[in-house]
């Protein structure tokens, strides 16, 4: 008897094949038929008719901060409403494990390091999660059995310095016999589950001392040295994050990431990969490594999203303003000399000078003060100003744009929220996009979802690509584009049965009405441990979600089940080769 049979849904595979009607039956979490439509005689404990809708493999986010959530959120809000089944986790040299046993302030350390460097409410990661591990296995261990999606991760190279190397992992290189520690607790953590190495040297990621994390202190040695641990075990991978991944790459970090991915032997990703047609010479750059790593019997594979994710701003509290350079520290003020510093006329035209230049890189778009639309506001002197645009507003008040936004910031004891408008929305940059996706060493993904909780929502990528794909730009076909959300990032990955829909897979499933899919805006809520707030985003047209064949989204709405599987590598994932 099968458990669940799906009539007359438009199937679309994952493999990239047209479409086709059939009914699918599932049994013990399995896909366990594919028919034509009313062919099937065996009897099912539930059927439903899926006739008008299309069937999908579960989508599979490449990058994600969940490690904390799933604790406290085990349905992974919203990307599992959003049709996301698999999800990546431990990314950018940031795990909760492995913290060392005699050392309980390593914990503390490290939830000020990610409330810092990823965004998460301090009190949620406080109260959300037991923090009764010590070795990664251990942390795996815990979310065993209790979350709804397949999750795996990568083991950060940030909490293998400090459980080695203490408060030196900051500003110190490791001895020799730490060296062997550090390499042995990677394998340790491999032995486990975890599927690899993730690093980070990029010089936005700073711990919650505002020091540069751990991993940005060691040397290309001891990044390969954790490389060749990583092509050890099967079904492995490594993921990183340079300084040149928000613009363009130098040659030392070409070099450098194609070094870590021959010494593997294992596919090496990186995100995230911005298309703009404005400059143009970025994407070329940014494949270079690629290239690069293909002549050299490596892989590199870059991270793009397919849509633009909106991200607030403040001049309150850190963001991405703050990385702009010459901005941290006048942003890192008191409020009271924050304000007074920011109204001095020749400390902004510096500030806007600095961010004009070369070295600001890609967060010279952060400038353009002209595009800012007013989010909320909290005083009676901005009373109107919400939504509004403020190159109008400073047309109307005589000012130029940046001293405008900073008279309003003020206004509110600097906590306005402040939405930039893109500046790459235009045809020319979805052109560009069109092309580079096509790219064999081109992924989508990159949505954080997990991290920067208050400031964006990439998670709704999924629903809105495809709701793109379908009634909007048509960029590309249904077909290839589930293909690109599914059976590309599983097969990066080396998943086992996942991905597609075959007979024998595992039945990861999203069914969803092609007319409605799409993604609701994102919207404000305070449901995190603490009453902390997140934005969140409702999914449009997405009828049902089933994990390991357990329905576990009907119609927005969490079902409460939890048959998700922590994917271990090795058993849940099988070793792609870069040759």
């Amino acid at each position: 008897m099968l458990d669940h049979l799906i009539r007359g849904a438009t199937v679309v595979d994952g493999t990239g094949a047209p479409a086709y009607v059939a009914d699918v039956g599932v049994r013990e979490g399995r896909i366990a038929l594919i028919a034509g439509p009313g062919t099937v005689d065996e009897p099912a404990r539930t059927t439903e008719n899926a006739e008008g809708f299309v069937l999908a493999p579960g989508f599979v986010d490449p990058h994600t901060h969940y490690d904390a959530q799933l604790f406290w959120d085990p349905f992974a809000t919203p990307s599992l409403n959003h049709g996301v089944t698999t999800v990546a986790g431990g990314n950018c040299g940031f795990t909760l494990a492995p913290l060392h046993p005699d050392r309980p302030e390593d914990a503390d350390y490290t939830r000020r390091m990610m409330s810092k460097v990823e965004g998460m409410s301090l009190v949620a990661l406080e109260e959300g999660a037991p923090w009764n591990w010590h070795t990664f296995g251990e942390y795996l261990d815990a979310l065993e059995g209790r979350i709804a999606v397949n999750a795996g991760f990568m083991v950060g190279h940030c909490a293998l310095r400090r459980h080695v190397m203490g408060a030196d992992a900051v500003g110190g290189q490791p001895t020799e016999r730490q060296m062997a520690h550090m390499v042995q607790l990677l394998h340790d953590a491999m032995d486990a589950g975890a599927w690899g190495l993730s690093t980070t040297q990029s010089s936005t990621h700073s711990d919650g001392d505002g020091q540069p994390v751990a991993s940005r202190h060691a040397t290309p040695a001891e990044l390969i040295a954790l490389s060749r641990a990583v092509g050890e075990h099967e079904g492995t991978q490594l993921e990183a994050i340079v300084a040149g991944c928000l613009d363009q790459f130098t040659d030392d970090e070409i070099d450098l990431l194609v070094d870590m991915t021959t010494a593997a032997g294992r596919p090496l990703n990186w995100n995230v990969l911005t298309i703009d047609a404005a400059v143009p010479e970025r994407v070329p750059r940014q494949l270079r490594a690629s290239e690069r790593a293909r002549q050299a019997g490596g892989r590199i594979v870059a991270l793009t999203m397919p849509i633009l994710t909106p991200m607030n701003m403040s001049l309150g509290t850190f963001c991405a303003l703050n990385l702009i350079p010459g901005w941290g520290d006048i942003l890192a003020l008191p409020v009271s000399e924050r304000i007074e510093k920011l109204r001095n006329p020749d400390v902004r035209a510096e500030m806007l000078r600095r961010a004009d230049s070369k070295e600001a890189g890609v967060f010279r778009r952060l400038a353009d003060f002209e595009r800012y639309v007013i989010g909320d506001t909290y005083s009676e002197a901005n009373e109107g100003l919400s939504g509004r645009v403020v190159r109008d507003i400073a047309a109307e008040r005589g000012q130029d744009a940046f001293h405008c936004l900073v008279e309003i910031c003020a206004n509110d004891r600097l906590l306005t929220v402040l939405w930039p408008m893109p500046s790459d929305n235009d045809p020319a940059s979805w052109e560009l996009r069109q092309r580079t996706w096509q790219h064999e060493d081109v992924l989508l993904g990159g949505s954080d979802a997990g991290a920067h909780l208050d400031r964006m929502c990439g998670a709704p990528y999924t629903t809105r690509f495809i709701g793109d794909c379908l009634r909007g730009r048509r960029l590309v076909p249904l077909e290839q584009a589930v293909k690109m959300l599914t059976d590309d990032p599983a097969r990066l990955f080396g998943l086992r049965e996942r991905g597609r829909i075959e007979e024998g897979f595992h039945a990861d499933l999203v069914l969803f009405d092609p007319e409605r899919i799409a993604a609701g805006p994102a919207t404000l809520v305070h449901d995190l441990p603490g009453d902390s707030p997140r934005l969140d985003s409702k999914a449009l047209g997405i009828v049902s979600v089933r994990v390991n064949g357990v329905e576990v989204i009907r119609d927005d709405q969490v079902t409460g089940a939890v048959p998700g599987t922590v994917l271990r590598s090795g058993r849940d994932t099988r070793t792609v080769a870069t040759k």
